[in-house]
Formats: C-alpha cells, sequence, structure tokens
C-alpha cells in the first residue's frame, strides 16, 4: 500500500511521544540514555498497539470514504484479503481470519505496554493504565461485531469507559501483581498462545 509508510511514520511520532512523556513524569533527574532505554520497549509498544487499534476500528471507513487501505500489504497477501475487497466491503472467512491475527498482534503490545505502567509516577499510572483499558476494548468490540469492521465500527461508549475506571485502578496497584483479576489472567494467556511475530 502507498500509505504503508505514512503508517509507520505516524507509529514512530506516536511512541516518541509516549516515551517522552514517561520520561518526564517519572524520574527527570536520570539520564536520558538510562531512562530511554528502561522505557523503549513500553513505550514504543503503547504507541504501536494504539495505532494497530486504530486502523483496525477504521478500515471500512478508511477504504470507503478516504480511498486509503492501512492493513499490511504481507498480511493482507498471506491471508487472501485484496484491497478491492475492502472497498466493497467484503466480509468473509478471509477477512476474519486477518483480523483475528491482527487483533493478536494489537494484544500482544498492550501486554508489552502493561510492563511500563509501574515506572511512571503514582499519579501518572491510573490515566495511562485506564487509556489502555479503554483502547484496548476497542478490540473487544470488534470480536462481538463478528470481525466486520468494513460495514460496522466498534465503538466503546462513555459509560463503558467510566464503568472500566475502577479494574484500571486497582490493576495500578501493588495487589494485582499477586492477585490479578481473573479475566485479566485469561486474556494474558490467550495472547501468549495466539501473538504472532510483531
Amino acid at each position: 500500500s502507498e500509505y504503508t509508510k505514512y503508517v509507520y511514520i505516524y507509529i514512530w511520532l506516536t511512541s516518541v511521544f509516549v516515551l517522552l512523556s514517561l520520561f518526564s513524569t517519572n524520574n527527570s533527574s536520570s539520564p536520558l540514555c538510562y531512562v530511554s532505554h528502561l522505557y523503549r520497549e513500553p513505550a514504543l509498544s503503547l504507541g504501536v498497539a494504539f495505532q494497530i487499534t486504530n486502523i483496525l476500528r477504521d478500515v471500512g471507513e478508511d477504504a470507503t470514504t478516504r480511498g486509503r487501505v492501512y492493513l499490511p500489504q504481507k498480511d493482507m497477501e498471506r491471508f487472501g484479503v485484496t484491497e478491492q475487497q475492502l472497498f466493497d466491503q467484503r466480509v468473509d472467512e478471509n477477512y476474519i481470519a486477518l483480523m483475528k491475527y491482527e487483533i493478536g498482534r494489537a494484544r500482544m503490545y498492550y501486554e508489552r505496554a502493561k510492563r511500563g505502567v509501574p515506572m511512571l509516577s503514582p499519579e501518572g499510572r491510573l490515566p495511562v493504565q485506564s487509556s489502555l483499558d479503554c483502547y484496548g476494548k476497542i478490540l473487544d468490540k470488534i470480536e462481538e461485531n463478528g470481525y466486520d469492521t468494513l460495514t460496522k465500527r466498534a465503538y466503546v461508549s462513555k459509560w463503558e469507559k467510566l464503568f472500566e475506571i475502577p479494574f484500571s485502578w486497582y490493576r495500578t496497584q501493588e495487589i494485582a501483581k499477586a492477585l490479578p483479576l481473573p479475566w485479566d489472567s485469561a486474556k494474558e494467556d490467550e495472547s501468549k498462545s495466539l501473538s504472532p511475530s510483531p
């Protein structure tokens, strides 16, 4: 796709912004090279996870209203999905398989990003964790919609986001390491078993 380079530039810029936010929030007295090395993977993973989620959510809208395709060409070829199919909004077994694969990839990056939350100062953990959780729920909505992101748009309501906040807060507490939420353990196991290569 002619837009592939744009996507990767966008991901890179988003990731740099997250990285700088982590650096300035947590420990501005440490050498930048040390801090950037410590935070690099979770920060970059957070930016990538967010952007993959954006791409998956907006496949249909990007194709039909903008004439653009952001899905990786190699993945489309692997699963037998064509750009014309996206323009025609045809959901078939190949497209569903592609969506499952890309969702697995996104969740892998979310799991990596979660490792960076404890590195933040206490007051900075909940906003990042909450954003991570609410964005991750978009993937759940895609699944609930039968992986149809061509004619349906995955949407997390305001009330669903508010409902998620107490759980996000719990995940930032020390006790969550020893006693994770049951559905978190299940999702982590599933992510490990289904995660594709980046």
